[in-house]
């Protein structure tokens, strides 16, 4: 029983030295365990800064108007076809005997609707002129080349390293730098 008592001790005592030795002290008094103890912000001088550019396509839409002239047409009275048709069906009639008096009725309404559709034809049309206005809208689309980023070169620690940034970042550029053991 003593040597249980004596074996549950120990390998106690060894766990919780494993423990306290994945963390951190501090002052050498207190115990810390958290990853912001190992992390901290500095300066780094900048060495080169070189812009970043990308050709990127820009409609920008046009509208474009003109004045047209259009021209509305007036009605024209179908009257005069229908009386020469009429008219000439009635002459036609007179004529011939039989069957006969029946295809000059045809004929004379065939002859009277032409002369009054050419009686149409040769009557001035009221209608109007106006000038209209129409617009459309075109793309225009162009290329540009757009800044994008900035890609920079900075040292820290006697140590080269690469970053991109969005804007320039001057002289010296802020890093944030970790700590751990190598084991």
């Amino acid at each position: 029983m003593f040597y249980q008592k004596s074996l549950i001790t120990l390998i106690s005592i060894a766990l919780l030295s494993g423990c306290a030795s994945a963390g951190r002290y501090h002052d050498d008094t207190e115990y810390y365990d958290e990853p912001s103890f190992n992390q901290f912000t500095d300066t780094a001088r900048v060495l080169r800064v070189k812009p970043i550019y990308e050709t990127v396509t820009i409609n920008e839409p046009e509208t474009r108007c003109w004045n047209e002239q259009v021209n509305h047409s007036g009605h024209r009275s179908s009257t005069p076809v229908i009386a020469g048709a009429i008219l000439g069906g009635v002459v036609g009639n007179q004529f011939g005997g039989g069957r006969g008096k029946d295809a000059m009725t045809v004929a004379g309404a065939i002859l009277g609707g032409s002369i009054g559709n050419d009686i149409r034809h040769s009557q001035p049309v009221g209608g109007s002129v106006t000038m209209e206005r129409h617009c459309e809208t075109v793309d225009n689309y162009h290329e540009v080349n757009e800044r994008v980023g900035y890609n920079v070169k900075y040292r820290y620690n006697g140590n080269d390293f690469w970053t991109r940034t969005a804007s320039d970042p001057g002289e010296y550029i802020r890093v944030s730098v970790s700590v751990s053991p190598l084991d």
